[in-house]
């Protein structure tokens, strides 16, 4: 007399490896870094070159502060 256990084992497993093979390939896309199309290798701006982001927001500030100073003339002015 045949036991049931593997007649039973066999959709088991297969019900596992049915839910672990798209587990496995969600979680290896989640870890492997994205291709970016819009950067070809060896294009990248060195830093050296590139101003810093502090350099950046400063130049930000100060065209605000003149824009301020622009708008505060001409309503002195009215």
């Amino acid at each position: 007399r045949e036991s049931p256990i593997p007649k039973m084992l066999a959709p088991c497993l297969l019900r596992r490896v049915v839910l672990a093979v798209p587990l496995v390939l969600v979680v290896a896309l989640l870890l492997s870094e994205p291709i970016r199309s819009d950067q070809e290798a060896g294009t990248a701006i060195p830093a050296e070159s590139r101003p810093c982001v502090d350099c950046h927001a400063f130049e930000f500030m100060q065209r605000a502060l003149q824009d301020l100073k622009k708008t505060a003339y001409n309503l002195d002015t009215r």
